[in-house]
């Protein structure tokens, strides 16, 4: 009797490094809806910064360290995403396309956004921007999640530490303060908008998720053992 057939699987590196080695159905439009997203997120952290009434904690960081070395808040976005990556080794997070894509995407959108975006004194547009930023944030929250190919460098970070024992509420506490205090030391902008971020960004984006939420991949089904009664 013949050996039964088997699927090719991906390398055991990539299996133990990567939770979504293939890219689910349906490709096309879960790639449009993750660079949209991606895309999206960069233009509401270019919102709020050219609102100059306080960042996202992330970019208060970003801005800092722009502030300190002169290269831009989009090119410390990347840095600090491949330097996150190298902290999911020893917490054991699995990366996706997804969670790739975000390192280098938002920080491209970033500074092209800023460099599209004018920036204004008058205080209802800037009061605008920092609406439409938390807004767009959260469609945007919505779009790279719901397409399941991993969570951001950042979202890992959190994710590895509840892992440990903290809850995520903590844990997400934790780091957005601790990278806000050292962007604003650096000297990024910390004000109402930072603080408006931080408590709607989570009830928005919890709206926006399940509209944007695509199915999942189905299960691979368990491949035949050698030590399985014929």
């Amino acid at each position: 009797m013949s050996e039964p057939s088997r699927r090719p699987t991906a390398p055991p590196l990539v299996e133990r490094l990567l939770i979504t080695p293939v890219l689910p159905r349906p490709r096309l439009r879960r790639l449009a809806q993750l660079y949209a997203g991606l895309y999206l997120y960069g233009l509401s952290g270019a919102l709020l910064i050219r609102s100059d009434l306080g960042a996202m904690p992330w970019d208060v960081l970003h801005q800092g360290l722009s502030e300190q070395t002169g290269w831009t808040v989009g090119t410390w976005s990347i840095v600090v995403g491949a330097l996150l990556m190298l902290l999911w080794i020893p917490l054991r997070q699995k990366a996706g396309l997804g969670t790739l894509s975000n390192v280098v995407v938002i920080g491209l959108s970033v500074d092209l956004s800023l460099w599209l975006l004018p920036e204004t004194g008058l205080l209802p547009l800037r009061v605008l921007l920092l609406a439409l930023g938390v807004l767009v944030c959260a469609v945007a929250t919505g779009c790279y999640i719901g397409v399941g190919l991993g969570p951001g460098p950042r979202d890992g970070i959190m994710t590895g530490l509840a892992s440990l024992g903290l809850s995520v509420r903590l844990a997400r506490t934790l780091i957005e303060v601790t990278v806000a205090l050292s962007g604003f030391l650096l000297g990024g902008t910390v004000g109402v908008g930072t603080l408006v971020f931080m408590v709607a960004i989570g009830p928005l984006a919890q709206v926006f998720l399940p509209r944007m939420r695509m199915p999942e991949a189905p299960q691979r089904p368990p491949e035949p053992s050698d030590h399985q009664p014929s």
